[in-house]
C-alpha cells in the first residue's frame, strides 16, 4: 500500500501519524522456519541484511507472518535513518561483519498482513496495528514503528524536524490495506521534496573528470506510458561513488536513446546512453514543465522498477 503526497488532515481523532523513515520499503514473510525480506518491486533483499533476518526469526518463535515495514540506517551521532548511508549496505549481498559493524540497520515494522496464515488486510489499520503490538516485536535492530492518534499533526511535523526525520505518515484509523495502491488513506508529508528518476544517460565531465560523468540524464514515464526527459543531475557523488556509478554506466550502455520522445538537441550531441534500468532517488528544489530544477542525487532504490517512475506533478 503506497501512500500519496499531501498537507496533514485536520482530523487528529481519525487519523494515526507515524514518523516517514528515510530508508527502503521491505516486507518480512516468516513461514515458521525462516524471515525472508523483500523490496517493495519483489526482490529477496534476505542476503543484504542477515542480521535483521536472524533477528526476525527469533521474534517470530515459529509464527508464519507478513510485515510491512522499512529498513534504516542510523547516523552514528543523531540516530536519525540516513538514506544516502543506507546505500552501502543496499547493493551488498553478503555483508562482512565489519561492514555491519560500520554500518549497522534497523527494521521499523508499521503494519500486520498476515498472520498464521489469515489475512489481516480487511481490518482496519487500528486494530492491525493493535495486533502488531500484541506481538511484541522488539529486539536489536528491530522495532515496531510509533504511531500517535489524537495529536495536532503540525506538532508532529515539529517533532520530526527536531529529530530530523523526513516528515509524517498520516493514516487514517479505518482503512484496510489495499497492496499495490496509493491510497488518500495514507498521507505522506515529507520536509523535502524527492522524486524517483530513471537513468538514460551520461554528459562527460571537465577537469578530473574527464574519463566519467559530469551530469547524468534523468527521464521518468509520463501519463501515455512514453520514457520522457526531466532533466539532469550534477551533484551528490562523493569520487568513489561515481566511479562506481561510472562502471555500472558503461556495462548497460547503448547507442541510442532511450527515451521515447526526442530528447533537447544540445543534449542528444552530447549524451552517452544506457539502457534505462537504473531507478535513481533525487531531491530537487521544484518541478517545472521543463523539468527538474537544481536536483541533487541521493541513491539508487532497489525497491522500485523503472516503469514505477513517472513525472513529477509540476510545483513551480
Amino acid at each position: 500500500m503506497l501512500a500519496t503526497a499531501g498537507r496533514p488532515p485536520d482530523e487528529p481523532d481519525r487519523w494515526a501519524i507515524e514518523m516517514k523513515w528515510d530508508g527502503i520499503r521491505a516486507l518480512v514473510e516468516c513461514d515458521g522456519t525462516r524471515c525472508r525480506l523483500f523490496s517493495r518491486n519483489g526482490r529477496d533483499i534476505s542476503g543484504s541484511f542477515p542480521e535483521l533476518t536472524a533477528q526476525l526469526l527469533t521474534l517470530a518463535d515459529g509464527r508464519s507472518l507478513l510485515i510491512d515495514g522499512e529498513i534504516t540506517a542510523p547516523e552514528p551521532a543523531s540516530g536519525a535513518p540516513s538514506f544516502a548511508r543506507l546505500q552501502r549496505r543496499m547493493h551488498v549481498l553478503e555483508p562482512s561483519a565489519a561492514l555491519r559493524r560500520d554500518v549497522p540497520v534497523e527494521y521499523f515494522a508499521f503494519d500486520l498482513l498476515e498472520l498464521e496464515g489469515e489475512s489481516l488486510m480487511s481490518l482496519p489499520y487500528q486494530e492491525r496495528r493493535d495486533r502488531l503490538a500484541d506481538l511484541e516485536f522488539e529486539a536489536p535492530g528491530i522495532r515496531a514503528s510509533p504511531y500517535w492518534v489524537d495529536v495536532d499533526a503540525e506538532t508532529m511535523l515539529a517533532l520530526a524536524h527536531e529529530h530530523h526525520l523526513e516528515g509524517i505518515v498520516s493514516k487514517l484509523l479505518t482503512s484496510p490495506y489495499r497492496p499495490g495502491t496509493r491510497s488518500p488513506a495514507w498521507i505522506k508529508t515529507p520536509f523535502r521534496r524527492t522524486t524517483e528518476a530513471v537513468v538514460a544517460g551520461w554528459l562527460p565531465g571537465s577537469g578530473r573528470l574527464t574519463t566519467m560523468f559530469g551530469s547524468l540524464v534523468l527521464g521518468a514515464y509520463d501519463a501515455a506510458g512514453h520514457l520522457v526527459h526531466i532533466g539532469n543531475v550534477g551533484t551528490g557523488w562523493t569520487m568513489p561513488a561515481r566511479r562506481a556509478l561510472q562502471a555500472e554506466l558503461d556495462r548497460i550502455a547503448r547507442t541510442d536513446s532511450p527515451f521515447d520522445l526526442p530528447a533537447p538537441a544540445a543534449l542528444t550531441r552530447t549524451a552517452h546512453w544506457v539502457e534505462p534500468v537504473i531507478v535513481a532517488d533525487v531531491e530537487y528544489r521544484e518541478a517545472s514543465t521543463e523539468g527538474l530544477r537544481h536536483p541533487s542525487w541521493r541513491g539508487v532504490r532497489v525497491d522500485k522498477s523503472p516503469r514505477e517512475v513517472t513525472v513529477p506533478k509540476a510545483n513551480g
